[in-house]
């Protein structure tokens, strides 16, 4: 029974040591095993002091490019988007100024552009990676980065509509 106890230790000891010697050569090798092509953009330069809720007329980076939306707002589409909403954003993000682990959403479509949000929303990666304003936000939030949630352009759109809708309230 005492060698069991011995050899467990043993084999508990060496365990820790190699995990604990390994997480340094595990981290300077983390990028070059991201498979997605991106990397975490730098918490210094500009963007680290820039404030994240002031208006903006970025269009962001990515495929949409200055989205008309009109005045008037489509229920319908707005109804779908809340769908999608509830479905891939609220584990992150409330349609209030609440914050949780992302930015709450009440007036963003005050201080974003449409296509902006929609690039955003579609493809979080290569935005934080090239937009200022998204590279700010992540910073802004301890450098977490938004999950994507593989939104088509229609869904996107719908999610669009749902946040107007919800900032004419």
């Amino acid at each position: 029974m005492k060698s069991v106890l011995v050899i467990v230790a043993l084999l508990a000891g060496i365990t820790l040591y190699s995990c604990h010697s390994n997480s340094s050569s595990e981290n300077d090798h983390a990028s070059e095993n991201n498979t997605s092509g991106s990397t975490a953009p730098s918490a210094s330069g500009t963007t680290a002091s820039m404030d994240v809720n002031a208006p903006s007329s970025s269009q962001g980076v990515g495929k949409f490019n200055d989205i008309q939306v009109g005045n008037t707002i489509d229920s319908k589409m707005a109804e779908q988007g809340q769908e999608v909403f509830q479905t891939k954003c609220t584990a992150c993000h409330q349609a209030t100024a609440q914050r949780l682990i992302g930015p709450g959403l009440k007036g963003i479509t005050k201080i974003r552009t449409a296509a902006w949000i929609m690039n955003m929303v579609t493809n979080p990666d290569k935005m934080v990676q090239e937009d200022p304003v998204a590279k700010a936000l992540y910073n802004e939030f301890n450098q977490t980065q938004m999950t994507n949630q593989g939104l088509t352009d229609q869904e996107a759109r719908e999610v669009l509509e749902f946040l107007r809708q919800n900032d004419a309230q």
